[in-house]
């Protein structure tokens, strides 16, 4: 992995894991329910973990993004110096 993809997945996961905290503090996943419908049966562990996981992916991709539009591009015609 370079160095860039570390830079943004390292801050991710901690403001996953801080997300996941003052989300599950509030909501308990025992009364969580596929939108308003039926009840999810999923264990408290495998709730936790796709959410942690989502928020992860959401928070990395978001820094990804903002990390790409952060790059400057070369003017046209300027060779880059070895």
């Amino acid at each position: 992995m370079t160095s860039r993809t570390l830079r943004i997945l390292w801050p991710a996961f901690l403001v996953a894991g801080v997300l996941e905290m003052l989300v599950f503090a509030v909501v308990d996943p025992g009364d969580l329910t596929w939108f308003g419908g039926a009840p999810i049966d999923w264990s408290h562990h495998a709730i936790y973990t796709f959410t942690f996981l989502l928020f992860w992916g959401a928070i990395a991709t978001a820094g990804a993004m903002t990390a790409l539009l952060a790059t400057e591009a070369e003017p046209p015609g300027v060779a880059e110096a070895d």
